[in-house]
């Protein structure tokens, strides 16, 4: 088998925290003139970056000024925290499948802040897989859907990029590594009618990935 990397994406992919984010800004942007939905963030912003959200808001309805702009963001991440502590769960079938995959090393590659990721994986209990290799875009300072933020955590892991696998349930992940040159599997949980980019595998399930991980080993330790 060859070696591999394994670089899971968070929100929606490893905790299924994407609905209680898109409550989080749902309740608080209305309030600072920026009309916002749950239901808009699940089809159209899914995965992105907050402030890209809010700068394709603010092209509509009027830019704010810094200071409310710090507020909003302040008072967002303060209730997200509030409800990830309450509701926050894994993923269905992701800590068993983490469990078969254990002989992997294994990172998140998130954008978001690290102290969200972080209180992700410890209310879930899923910390423990990933020996502290947490990669943030706000700490690398690159976004997906910039794929650079796939090779600086590669590099930072050790592996070359063909020996790293990533697991994204959004768009702008999917195509973050592929265009990193990387083995893609396409977490395709949501029923929102995008198609997977061609290059990745499609995975509706937590339980198949122990398979396509080895699949995908299978293929390049044929390759060497």
């Amino acid at each position: 088998m060859a070696e591999l990397c394994l670089l899971f994406d968070s929100d929606g992919t490893l905790v299924d925290s994407e609905i209680l984010l898109a409550e989080a800004m749902s309740s608080t942007l209305p309030r600072y003139g920026l009309p916002f939905t749950s239901d808009r963030y699940m089809n159209e912003f899914r995965g992105m970056r907050f402030m890209s959200i809010v700068r394709t808001l603010e092209a509509v309805h009027g830019v704010l000024e810094e200071a409310p702009t710090r507020r909003m963001e302040g008072e967002m991440r303060a209730l997200l925290e509030e409800m990830m502590k309450a509701h926050l769960t894994a993923m269905p079938g992701m800590s068993a499948a983490l469990m078969e995959l254990e002989g992997y090393p294994c990172g998140v590659v998130s954008n978001g802040p690290e102290r969200k990721v972080r209180l992700a994986l410890d209310t879930t209990r899923l910390a423990r897989f990933f020996d502290g290799h947490i990669y943030s875009a706000y700490t690398l300072g690159v976004w997906k859907p910039d794929p650079r933020i796939y090779r600086l955590a590669a590099e930072q892991m050790g592996f070359s990029p063909s020996h790293c696998v990533v697991i994204d349930d959004a768009i702008v992940g999917v195509q973050a590594g592929l265009d990193a040159g990387m083995q893609v599997i396409h977490f395709a949980h949501h029923d929102d009618g995008h198609e997977t980019p061609r290059g990745a595998l499609r995975m509706h399930h937590a339980r198949e990935l122990p398979r396509l991980v080895a699949q995908i080993s299978q293929k390049l330790a044929a390759r060497n």
